[in-house]
């Protein structure tokens, strides 16, 4: 009955997979197919990639930069606020915890009308792409914060940094050494979130982009609605051979090593025992 089990919840899980990817797959191979209509057997073509990079390699630039400038921001606020979270338990700290989850319960474009309405009438922010990226750290920095909070509660940092003050460490020592060594993995998976989260964001975007701060799904959407179904395909297509290689190294960074496991492990050991 288990085996029976397992292989039921298996073939589920393969016709979940499948009902998810294909339609993906189809849509990428309809960016290569020289006519939708006729099928793959009008013959492969790239001449569909090409017209899109023509139209649109501003948009995609302009993501690249966007995301950037956001996990640069999401980082230099997120971590240390993540990690005063998780040293402050008391009622102040829940409090501005849920606060700063706000962002992500209200909807995008309740957010980007926000924003709006409040600096819209600075022209010069307003038509700049550091007004996509305020509206992208506001979106983002809660799961850097949820991801630094929770890996800093999950290694019992107090007993570490204890040890290494006892040894006459700063508190920027303790920081730098002991602190973010420890909490890597977790930076890096709030990363892989806010760079994934601010490539494809389209509903806060749509709201704050201008003719000149065209995003990529910005640009998707536009292709797919004023284009040809190939050219909108073949966007597609160059979306997911952008961030498929982008994901994958960023999961691979954001898994600690069993060396470094090991090493961890020691040092606890080490530090309670001394």
């Amino acid at each position: 009955m288990k085996k029976f089990l397992t292989a039921l919840q298996l073939v589920i899980t393969l016709l979940m997979v499948l009902f998810l990817v294909v339609p993906v797959l189809m849509s990428m191979l309809a960016g290569v197919t020289d006519n939708y209509a006729h099928g793959w057997r009008s013959g492969l073509t790239l001449r569909w990639v090409q017209q899109v990079w023509e139209l649109y390699h501003g948009a995609i630039g302009l993501s690249i930069l966007i995301a950037l400038a956001t996990l640069a921001i999401t980082l230099v606020v997120g971590v240390p606020a993540g990690y005063a979270l998780s040293r402050s338990r008391n009622r102040l700290a829940r409090w501005l915890e849920g606060l700063m989850v706000l962002p992500v319960a209200i909807p995008g474009l309740a957010s980007a009308l926000a924003l709006l309405v409040m600096y819209g009438s600075l022209t010069a922010f307003r038509t700049s792409a550091w007004f996509i990226v305020v509206g992208h750290v506001i979106f983002t920095l809660p799961f850097m914060v949820r991801s630094v909070t929770a890996i800093c509660l999950g290694c019992d940092l107090k007993t570490l940094e204890e040890g290494a003050a006892s040894l006459g460490a700063t508190f920027w020592q303790r920081f730098t050494t002991v602190v973010l060594p420890n909490i890597r993995p977790g930076i890096l998976a709030g990363a892989l979130t806010v760079v994934t989260l601010s490539i494809g964001e389209f509903n806060l975007t749509w709201m704050l982009h201008t003719p000149t701060t065209q995003t990529l799904p910005v640009g998707l959407a536009d292709a797919y609605a004023s284009m040809r179904l190939e050219i909108g395909s073949a966007y597609t297509l160059i979306f997911f051979v952008m961030i498929v290689p982008l994901l994958t190294v960023l999961q691979s960074v954001s898994k600690p090593t069993g060396q470094q496991r090991g090493q961890r492990t020691n040092r606890m050991k080490q530090d309670q025992t001394a």
